[in-house]
């Protein structure tokens, strides 16, 4: 492999390199189509000449790179509020692997912090906050924070990113959905039971669904602008919506979801913005979530992509879903494991590849190169043989 130095706003970031990296640093907005733009045509269930291969969590600690930035950032939530950092972050895989988008560099839960929770990540326990939601006082004085004061900084990225790609490949937005940031919220950061939030939800539902509903504005509201600053896709992340019985699923997550989605940007610059929603476990519930308007739905690793399409038709694209702790097993498996991903959904349109979650801080960045490499030539061979 050969190595390339890339030069951006933060200084020479040096990687194994599978593509070149897109140039462009000092240029202005390029509000064109991509150059590479299959990821965007397989949302929109367009025929693609192969299957377009992003990865969730695709910017971090597996890169020795990332950690090299972080440690240079001083800290995670540094990390993210500088926009030439979350930049130079974004950038580094595609400088090692030849993926077909960016995704914003950022966390799900800036969204609550701009709300006044007071987000830090404490060494090992993973992230707090300081003032989570507990007294009916504070619930009924939670806003939707302006995402142009509170947020700037993320739009700040997204710009700066958008311009560092030149429009090579497109740049994903995304936001945690109200549920996920809800427990967040509530719990005070992760928790093995729910214990609070699903309390709250059973015997104060007039609450939840304020946290919910406040939160669902703030989300719409977060996400559109992003899609303003120059995000060409969006994702929801639905991580904790499977901890929820199918009823509480369908009321406390799945209609807010739907609401999210219901309020974005559909079209900017006059280019299709599509929507991706992403609920960790939320197999059972499939049919349900391709019905609430979004372009594409995720999966994890728990149910057959096949089996997903047939259910799905052609509602939906499909993004997913092999499972992240495949790369941790010898090259030959992890091309054979891809393969087996990209025969079950078969030769049809509208299918995004990716881990069926967010990529592992141990996975040996030498085998995410054998994953994005056959993907993409065994959906050819696939495509080609119809």
């Amino acid at each position: 492999m050969s190595k390339l130095t890339v030069l951006n706003p933060s200084g020479p970031v040096t990687g194994d390199n599978h593509a070149l990296l897109p140039i462009g640093w000092k240029r202005g907005l390029d509000v064109s189509r991509p150059k590479n733009d299959t990821f965007l045509r397989a949302l929109l269930r367009q025929p693609t000449e192969y299957t377009p291969v992003w990865l969730m969590r695709q910017a971090g600690r597996y890169l020795p790179e990332y950690c090299e930035t972080r440690k240079r950032a001083g800290s995670f939530l540094q990390l993210c509020k500088s926009p030439a950092m979350a930049c130079e972050v974004t950038l580094q895989p595609l400088a090692r692997y030849d993926l077909d988008a960016a995704i914003l560099f950022s966390d799900i839960l800036t969204v609550p912090d701009a709300m006044g929770l007071g987000l830090y990540f404490a060494e090992g326990e993973g992230p707090r906050f300081e003032r989570p939601l507990r007294e009916e006082w504070e619930i009924r004085n939670l806003f939707a924070p302006d995402p142009h004061v509170e947020l700037q900084y993320v739009m700040d990225a997204v710009a700066e990113i958008r311009r560092a790609l030149d429009g090579s490949v497109p740049l994903i937005g995304f936001s945690g959905s109200p549920w996920t940031l809800a427990c967040y919220m509530v719990e005070g950061g992760s928790s093995d039971d729910y214990r609070r939030v699903k309390s709250m939800a059973y015997s104060r539902p007039d609450l939840m669904h304020h946290i919910l509903s406040v939160t669902a504005d703030a989300v719409v509201k977060y996400l559109n602008a992003q899609i303003e600053a120059g995000a060409q896709a969006v994702m929801v992340f639905d991580s904790w919506g499977g901890v929820l019985s199918e009823a509480a699923y369908k009321e406390f997550s799945l209609p807010y979801l739907e609401r999210v989605v219901s309020g974005l940007i559909r079209e900017r610059d006059g280019e299709r913005v599509p929507s991706i929603v992403f609920t960790k476990g939320g197999g059972l519930w499939l049919e349900s979530i391709a019905g609430i308007g979004s372009d594409a739905v995720g999966l994890d690793w728990t149910m057959d992509i096949g089996r997903a399409r047939q259910l799905v038709g052609d509602k939906v694209a499909l993004q997913g879903n092999l499972d992240p702790n495949v790369l941790f097993a010898p090259p030959e498996v992890v091309a054979a494991e891809t393969r087996k991903v990209i025969d079950a959904f078969g030769a049809h349109p509208g299918h995004v590849f990716n881990l069926g979650h967010g990529i592992s801080q141990f996975t040996p960045p030498e085998n995410v190169a054998v994953m994005v490499d056959t993907a993409h030539e065994h959906s050819r061979i696939v495509r080609a043989q119809g």
